[in-house]
């Protein structure tokens, strides 16, 4: 009996001691789930409930979105969309267009000089939202603005080709101009 003497230990039963812990467990967790139920609106039936409400929520604002197309009032506006890009975000798709150009009159210039408008145009937006200010980023938004007030609303390929030089500039000064501050975009 040797064994069964190395079993028990300071006169209990390593086995008897093992399953009341393990019942003690169980009742524990039995009671945190019925506690966090009861904290949270409860249980399977509040879940439901929550299920039952949140569609009838859902179906009542697209019959009344369908009821004001019908009558011809705007929807109301889709959820706000991000704010600006990071200023370093911003400058790296800038970035990307350092390397590529095109040749005006050649028919290549559509996509090239309406990608750095399109860039120049998320960066201004993004020097604007930034926490340091436009006061600090005021050269290279003094910039854009002289560019923007010269190109106008007209982004047609003759119109951008037409002013070619000014763009890749303004492209290239605010590159620069970056280059000189670090911290904006690292």
């Amino acid at each position: 009996m040797l064994f069964r003497n190395a079993a028990r230990t300071h006169g209990r039963h390593p086995a008897r001691t093992g399953l009341r812990a393990g019942a003690l467990a169980v009742v524990v967790a039995a009671a945190l789930v019925s506690c966090t139920q009861a904290s949270s609106g409860g249980g399977p039936d509040a879940d439901a409930a929550r299920t039952v409400d949140s569609v009838e929520n859902a179906d009542r604002a697209e019959r009344e979105a369908g009821e004001a197309a019908e009558a011809g009032e705007t929807a109301p506006t889709a959820a706000p969309s991000p704010g600006p890009a990071l200023v370093r975000d911003a400058f790296a798709t800038l970035q990307a267009t350092l390397n590529e150009t095109c040749t005006p009159g050649a028919g290549d210039c559509a996509y090239f000089l309406g990608r750095v408008t399109r860039e120049l145009t998320e960066l201004d937006e993004s020097m604007r939202a930034d926490t340091k200010g436009p006061g600090h980023f005021k050269k290279p938004l003094a910039d854009m603005k002289a560019l923007f007030d010269k190109l106008g609303d007209d982004r047609s390929e003759a119109h951008l080709e037409k002013r070619f030089s000014e763009i890749v500039g303004t492209r290239d000064g605010i590159n620069a101009w970056m280059q000189d501050h670090p911290d904006d975009y690292r």
